[in-house]
């Protein structure tokens, strides 16, 4: 026989859980780059019981940033950041700027990641440049044939005060190529692609700090991604308050019937003991 008690006793454990899950969700409901907690259920003897928390990768709204420098992500994939431990890292939250040396960095100073291009727009592997099928095997076969990334970097001449020594000003385009520009805008040339990245299954990348994420196992190795990146915006959390608010209306729900069922029961049981005394 079931107990009742003990399946009712483990819902509210579970529905616990799944009520902190969400009520982060609404507590981040306007964090940028923050992405929701998203629980699944499975059911044993009649019970709740949580099967996974995930993070849902699905794109956020998209809100000026403070800088063009800030860059948003218009489709699936991820920016790529080098930590301080020199570990690659992935994100959607592109509140990237330059440093006063000139290094672009995310707010905790992981150092963004792109790839150093020749005046066609090619990326250079070493002394050889890469057209973009070419650039795209290397991605694909990955280990020693992959085109590691780089930081990105802008310094500023002294001499001059231009970008590199002789550009004037940044831009950077819908491709995620980063232009220098003199001549009023006249001269541009590329200089970085940021780099993009996309993985098989982005439920499975574990993250080690908010908004950031690292390959596993399961998540599958970094493929080319191809969105859009719009610069001096940044993504917005991609929670629905209402679902959400939902979600903790009927989570409520089940903590109190499961409840009322434990309170029915001990009710019950003490009626039998009040009987046998």
């Amino acid at each position: 026989m079931r107990d009742s008690y003990i399946n009712a006793m483990n819902i509210q454990k579970n529905v616990i859980y799944w009520m902190n899950a969400v009520s982060e969700n609404l507590m981040n409901a306007y964090t940028p780059g923050y992405q929701e907690n998203q629980v699944s259920f499975k059911t044993y003897l009649d019970s709740a019981v949580i099967d996974k928390v995930e993070k849902n990768p699905l794109q956020g709204k998209a809100v000026p940033g403070t800088s063009d420098s800030n860059v948003f992500l218009l489709g699936k994939g991820y920016f790529v950041i080098r930590n301080e431990e020199g570990k690659l890292a992935y994100t959607r939250y592109g509140d990237f700027k330059f440093d006063k040396e000139g290094v672009y960095k995310a707010s905790d100073g992981s150092k963004v990641q792109g790839y150093i291009l020749n005046d066609n727009g090619e990326i250079m592997a070493g002394t050889k440049s890469l057209d973009s099928e070419a650039f795209k095997k290397t991605i694909e076969e990955g280990g020693a044939n992959a085109v590691p990334t780089t930081e990105i970097k802008l310094w500023i001449d002294p001499d001059n005060g231009k970008y590199l020594g002789k550009y004037e000003e940044y831009e950077i385009k819908d491709d995620g190529i980063l232009y220098g520009k003199a001549d009023d805008g006249k001269i541009q040339v590329p200089i970085y692609k940021l780099a993009l990245m996309n993985f098989n299954n982005p439920n499975e990348l574990f993250e080690f700090k908010r908004g950031q994420y690292l390959e596993t196992a399961y998540s599958g190795k970094p493929s080319i991604a191809t969105g859009e990146v719009k610069s001096g915006h940044v993504e917005l959390s991609n929670v629905d308050l209402r679902t959400n608010v939902n979600k903790w209306k009927l989570a409520q729900k089940q903590y109190d019937c499961s409840g009322k069922i434990m309170s029915t029961y001990k009710d019950l049981l003490q009626s039998v003991m009040d009987f046998i005394n």
